[in-house]
């Protein structure tokens, strides 16, 4: 019997479910959170970007916004996402790498030249310093002369993921919950429009999840953190209402439209259970991405098709925004042509497929509402052993989470090895190794000294009075229990950097082993 990616079995014929009477835009949202969806205002297309320096970024993204995409997405390199400045030891060899270079304020006003915070959106893939990173967004915003209260885009800010699946972590487990929470109260007071969290399955299944697990797992991770913010007393239909989920597309058309009518089902569920009471709060707004770990070096053209049947299974899932991974990035970082044509993927299936003309197009077909319904079930099956254990928290600090992911990661790794699972052009329908390769866009090392001379520079004109008392007042503040909030934006505008603020909150936290 043919079986999903998940192990789920596919009958050969499926009768009618029950449960069809279903709307969209009504709770459980199984069929879309909005009457509408795409016939009243399309997805939006956020291309991921972000390389070398906030120079060669600023030029990416004034390019993508020329080419119609309607939200930017920052992609930062990994000093910067695990808090070391640009001219730190440990940065050496990594600075712009696989991301832009940010080290201060001065960075991030260079990213965004010419660019008004308050007419865009802009999505952060950050975490472990996404209190850094916001922090000098809403700097900028301010000596833009931006309303604070229309400035809208999201942080992703997910630290649990990180430690089960990913890694960029600095501090451990507790005290990040708490920076997360810090980040989810401040912005209900001053940035209200601001997605405070994108709780991501995608790097779960990048990791090697099925399907089932990134859906459970990261339903069971946002729990974590509405549970963390209802012990701080905040008010769930405040917050709740600015939490945004981050998901994976893959090759398994039918399973990843399953997979996200389930989550919005299973969601809805959770936060009535936890309280919820407004609509908006029950609704699981969702960003994809197509599946990174899906593409393949050998014949990369063949990665448009990919990309092209993931961005269908977002679009006929339901999601609210998506990115399309450029054809070559399984060589090196996506190049202009290689981002266009992943942007014109969107623009195609959009306004060419007629898969928008209506809502939930999938909707009454027997194999996707009994689908549905069996990743729903597994899925939740899964969420209760998380739940018995203690929660998400316990199941990562224990290393459970993680052990269930690298299972799932080996034997889809077996499959593909003794052919059971079909890649093409890997395993199966080889070429010629002689065949062209695509140009590949490389990161030279001289960006570290770059941004190293900056940093000096920057160090040189600021008033380091005025940074060490803020960076004092931040230590003071993690101690005390306060909000590290405003004691980061303080710092921020005096121009200490990124590293300087990790550092002091290492001292006070530590760091996780």
């Amino acid at each position: 019997m043919k079986k999903t990616d998940s192990g789920i079995p596919i009958e050969e014929i499926y009768t009618r479910p029950s449960g069809m009477n279903e709307i969209s835009g009504e709770y459980p949202y199984t069929r879309g959170i909005r009457k509408d969806m795409y016939r009243g205002r399309l997805w939006t297309m956020r291309q991921y970007a972000g390389f070398s320096t906030a120079e060669e970024s600023n030029k990416r993204y004034h390019y993508l916004l020329s080419q119609g995409i309607t939200g930017l997405s920052v992609a930062f390199d990994l000093p910067t996402q695990i808090g070391y400045d640009s001219d730190h030891t440990m940065s050496e060899g990594e600075v712009g790498k696989v991301g832009v270079a940010i080290d201060s304020l001065a960075d991030m006003e260079t990213l965004y030249k010419g660019i008004t915070l308050q007419n865009i959106t802009s999505s952060m893939t950050i975490n472990a310093t996404a209190s850094v990173l916001l922090a000098m967004y809403v700097a900028l915003a301010k000596k833009q002369g931006a309303d604070l209260s229309k400035i809208s885009g999201t942080v992703q800010n997910d630290i649990l993921k990180e430690y089960a699946a990913r890694g960029t972590y600095i501090y451990p487990v507790r005290p990040s919950m708490r920076i997360i929470t810090d980040i989810f109260a401040w912005c209900s007071n001053e940035l209200p429009k601001w997605n405070t969290i994108s709780i991501s399955g995608y790097h779960i299944r990048e990791a090697g999840s099925t399907a089932v697990q990134e859906l459970a797992f990261t339903l069971s991770n946002g729990k974590a953190y509405v549970k963390a913010a209802l012990d701080q007393g905040l008010d769930i239909n405040v917050f709740g209402k600015r939490l945004s989920f981050f998901f994976n597309a893959h090759n398994n058309l039918f399973e990843e439209v399953a997979k996200f009518r389930a989550a919005r089902r299973i969601w809805a569920d959770m936060m009535k259970e936890m309280g919820a009471t407004a609509p908006e709060a029950m609704m699981l707004r969702f960003h994809t991405q197509t599946g990174g770990s899906t593409l393949t070096a050998q014949q990369p053209d063949v990665n448009i098709v990919r990309v092209t049947v993931q961005t269908m299974a977002a679009v006929l899932g339901g999601t609210q925004s998506l990115h399309t991974n450029g054809f070559d990035e399984a060589l090196g970082l996506p190049t202009e042509d290689a981002s266009r044509i992943a942007l014109r993927t969107q623009q195609v299936v959009a306004h060419e497929s007629g898969v928008t003309d209506t809502v939930d197009p999938l909707g009454g077909s027997y194999f996707i509402e009994s689908l549905t319904e069996q990743v729903e079930t597994e899925a939740r099956n899964l969420i209760a052993l998380v739940d018995d254990m203690g929660g998400s928290v316990t199941a990562v600090e224990t290393g459970w989470m993680q052990e269930q992911i690298g299972r799932s990661s080996y034997i889809y790794q077996k499959e593909i090895d003794n052919g059971k699972k079909i890649i093409v052009g890997v395993n199966a329908f080889q070429c010629e190794s002689n065949q062209t390769a695509p140009p590949i866009l490389r990161i030279d090392d001289s960006i570290r000294q770059m941004q190293s001379q900056k940093i000096q520079q920057l160090k040189t004109d600021r008033n380091a009075e005025n940074v060490a008392s803020d960076l004092n007042r931040l230590g003071k503040a993690a101690r005390e229990g306060k909000n590290l909030m405003p004691f980061i934006l303080n710092a921020v505008e005096n121009y200490a950097t990124l590293g300087e603020i990790a550092d002091q909150l290492r001292q006070e936290f530590g760091e996780y082993k």
